[in-house]
Parts: C-alpha cells; sequence; structure tokens
C-alpha cells in the first residue's frame, strides 16, 4: 500500500480576514488589493508588506510579478511545513513615492514542523516600469 503523505492545509485569509502584514486594515483594502492587481504598492514597505502576505497565502503570481526581471526565479518554491506566524519591520531607507530605491530591513517570524524561526532580512527594492519591485535581500544576524 502506497504511503500517502498530506500537505498542512494553507492558511485561509479572506477578504475580511485581518492581514498578516500587521497593519490595522482587512487583507482586502490592505495588501489584498496589491494581489488582486487593483493596484500597485505607492512604496518599497508597502511591497514588502504585501509580498510577506504572499507568502502567507501562497500567491506565486504576486511573488514573481514584484520581482525585477533581472533576478525573478523561474518558480517559488512554497515549504509546505512552514507557516508564517509574523511580520515586524525594522527599518526603512527611502522607498517613497518621490524615490527609485529603497531599503526595508524585516524580521518575518515563521513555525516549520511545530518549531519557530525567523528570517531577518534587508530587502533592496527598484523602481521598474514605474513599480517597485524586489530585488534581492541581505540576511542579517
Amino acid at each position: 500500500m502506497a504511503r500517502r503523505t498530506t500537505r498542512p492545509p494553507q492558511p485561509i485569509v479572506t477578504d475580511g480576514s485581518p492581514c498578516p502584514c500587521g497593519l490595522p486594515a482587512a487583507y482586502g483594502a490592505c495588501c489584498g488589493r496589491f494581489h488582486a492587481g487593483a493596484s500597485a504598492a505607492p512604496t518599497a514597505e508597502l511591497l514588502m508588506r504585501s509580498r510577506y502576505c504572499a507568502f502567507v497565502v501562497r500567491d506565486e503570481a504576486y511573488l514573481l510579478r514584484t520581482w525585477h526581471p533581472d533576478y525573478r526565479p523561474s518558480g517559488v518554491d512554497f515549504e509546505p511545513a512552514m507557516r508564517w506566524t509574523g511580520l515586524e519591520i525594522r527599518d526603512t531607507g527611502e522607498g517613497s513615492v518621490f524615490h527609485t530605491t529603497g531599503t526595508v530591513t524585516f524580521v518575518a517570524r515563521y513555525t516549520q514542523g511545530g518549531h519557530p524561526g525567523q528570517l531577518h532580512e534587508r530587502s533592496h527594492f527598484e523602481r521598474h516600469d514605474g513599480a517597485w519591485v524586489y530585488v534581492n535581500g541581505t540576511f542579517m544576524e
């Protein structure tokens, strides 16, 4: 008999759910509008928050669409046992509506296989064809 493996269910986030990015708004009015393509993130920080949410809801299309084309991978591998549990923005540099580049330093918390962990990164963003896109990140200690 073949052993059947099951993947943990994807988190259920609806338009009315609190936004996983941590801002005090519902997902549909916050990051969900960017995922749906209703508008583009106006700042590097909001793009960072919406990309974090895209990892939470496993929105590969949004992640690829907001990745700089010179650095974009062919796909995103979501770790089935990983659940993102919180985002803390530590610092931002430039990245406003008046800039062409920006950085966002953050800590993203997760559990994997029941064990807590965190990703501490300084992400680099640029405007490409008028929209903010993720370029790359530097892991922090």
